[in-house]
């Protein structure tokens, strides 16, 4: 183990879905860069976010370190009030000044711009930005079951609906219909309903499976294309949405393991762009999304 630093120690976390990172500066040496499952991230419990939180630190730290300051983007950190009671109970354990956000938020810092809009498409999808005051504003992030529209299990479930539009029309099945039904394991599109409703993760065993509506476009599915470009044109209303309550969306930094990795998807969301914000930039994150936390930590000290 390494002995505490010296300089002021600054801590930034990235609460994932599915992992955390978490980086420590003290100045411009990285202390500690430690990736963990996200597993027990229980954000709608304040006090047990926090001590979850206090845990996280006290593992990736070298022994005897403390924050100077400590800034976290939590995954399902949905709303203001939601974030700073987060931020009070993280008080009780730490004395120093410390920040709770979403962790769309910390897209912005994190691509090295004041203001902008962060959009993210992993396995949900959602979108945030500030009005002039700095107060967040946050859009989409709904879920897999009503909302999540352009993530991957948002993908999934439009794509078995328009499967089941093609059989209801009649119409063979195509590769974006015999891709679903092996993936979920059944025979017919029929039982694509059954399936989807028997999981028990909703967002993580639909999502994992979008990777096959993007084999299908490749192959030529028409209705796979069909569900891509809606997509990208959903992801597109979610900063047109946010315009539409004034916020600066010149900048949109976009991130998410979904559209990063699948280029119809960010084509089909910037094409759309386009045509609905003329003014609007995309640009992909180049950077880990804790280097955001990380400028917000710097930024309370």
């Amino acid at each position: 183990m390494q002995d505490a630093p010296s300089s002021p120690l600054v801590v930034g976390v990235d609460v994932g879905g599915t992992k955390t990172h978490l980086r420590a500066l003290a100045g411009a040496d990285v202390v500690a860069d430690h990736v963990r499952s996200s597993s027990g991230w229980r954000p709608h419990d304040p006090a047990a976010a926090a001590r979850w939180l206090a845990a996280l630190v006290h593992e990736a730290l070298p022994a005897g370190a403390r924050p100077a300051a400590l800034a976290v983007g939590g995954h399902a950190c949905e709303t203001p009030r939601q974030c700073a009671a987060i931020t009070a109970a993280l008080r009780d354990f730490h004395e120093t000044p410390v920040l709770v956000v979403g962790d769309a938020e910390l897209l912005v810092p994190a691509a090295g711009l004041d203001k902008g809009v962060g959009l993210v498409a992993g396995t949900g999808s959602v979108a945030v930005g500030g009005h002039a005051d700095g107060s967040p504003v946050q859009v989409g992030g709904w879920g897999a079951v009503l909302g999540d529209e352009g993530g991957a299990a948002g993908l999934v479930r439009e794509a078995a609906r328009a499967v089941w539009a093609a059989h209801d029309r009649g119409e063979a099945p195509d590769a974006l219909a015999t891709g679903l039904t092996a993936a979920f394991g059944v025979t017919e599109v029929p039982s694509l309903g059954a399936a989807l409703e028997g999981v028990t993760d909703v967002s993580a065993e639909w999502g994992r499976h979008a990777p096959v509506l993007f084999a299908a476009a490749d192959a030529g599915s028409v209705l796979a294309e069909d569900v891509i470009a809606q997509g990208g044109r959903a992801l597109a209303g979610l900063v047109l949405r946010l315009a539409a309550r004034g916020v600066a969306v010149d900048d949109v930094v976009v991130a998410g393991g979904t559209i990063l990795s699948q280029p119809r998807l960010y084509d089909a969301f910037a094409a759309a762009l386009a045509q609905a914000l003329p003014g609007a930039r995309p640009r992909r994150l180049r950077l880990p999304p804790v280097e955001g936390a990380v400028a917000l930590a710097r930024s309370i000290m």
